[in-house]
């Protein structure tokens, strides 16, 4: 059974078994922003240097307001007996000194969630034949709301400066008539969007500017936030 996950529609609540505990997930979410995200296997290459960055830039995420937790098709004691390496990995290469991970690792053995989810990867199994869960990233609202969601294969790893990006982009955006434009950085323009009618827009920015484009339309409109 799979469940259909559609932005700006609820995310399921669930109740898991991690390294921290058992606990229902929206519970332990609390009002928070929460990036739920999937590895493919313990004790595995790229698997280890994403979960030792997330932990290196766990502070960046804390800021934000975003609760951090991973699963996988590992049991809760291979997690535990995976994080010395992660940990291992995270000092040599970042120079970050941690004596446990500052979130918590899913159990998904029976793949009940990564079926749910519809994050099973086919095209990479283990030795017996079951397949692996995908890189599945999911960023959920402290509404519980679904803001945005990525799959990434098991063999390409991901960019975690361009999660938090995203994040930035996700709470900027959350309450106010605004876009990010391609490539944006926090402090970048933004762009007002289409819904906003001017006395809106001059709100926003009483000095946004209109490009003028050879359709005559006007729709981008750049503004700088007020700081």
């Amino acid at each position: 059974m799979s469940t259909t996950l559609r932005l700006g529609k609820p995310f399921p609540n669930l109740y898991v078994k991690t390294t921290e505990g058992e606990f229902n997930l929206h519970e332990w979410k609390g009002s928070s922003w929460m990036m739920f995200f999937s590895h493919p296997r313990d004790f595995t290459p790229v698997c280890t240097t994403e979960i030792s960055s997330l932990a290196e830039k766990a502070s960046e995420f804390k800021k934000r307001d975003v609760k951090l937790i991973g699963l996988s098709c590992d049991s809760v004691d291979s997690h535990k007996s995976w994080e010395s390496d992660v940990l291992e990995y995270a000092k040599v290469v970042h120079g970050c000194h941690m004596n446990k991970l500052p979130f918590p690792l899913i159990e998904d053995t029976d793949r009940k969630l990564a079926k749910l989810f519809g994050m099973i990867d086919e095209e990479e199994s283990l030795e017996v034949g079951m397949p692996l869960t995908c890189r599945a990233v999911f960023i959920v609202s402290p509404e519980n709301i679904l803001k945005l969601f990525l799959y990434y294969p098991a063999t390409t790893g991901r960019n975690i400066d361009e999660l938090i990006r995203a994040i930035d982009s996700l709470q900027l955006t959350a309450n106010a008539k605004i876009a990010t434009p391609a490539n944006w950085n926090p402090g970048d323009k933004v762009m007002i969007t289409p819904s906003a009618n001017e006395n809106e827009a001059k709100q926003i920015d009483p000095n946004h500017k209109l490009m003028n484009v050879p359709s005559e339309k006007a729709y981008l409109r750049l503004a700088d936030l007020k700081q």
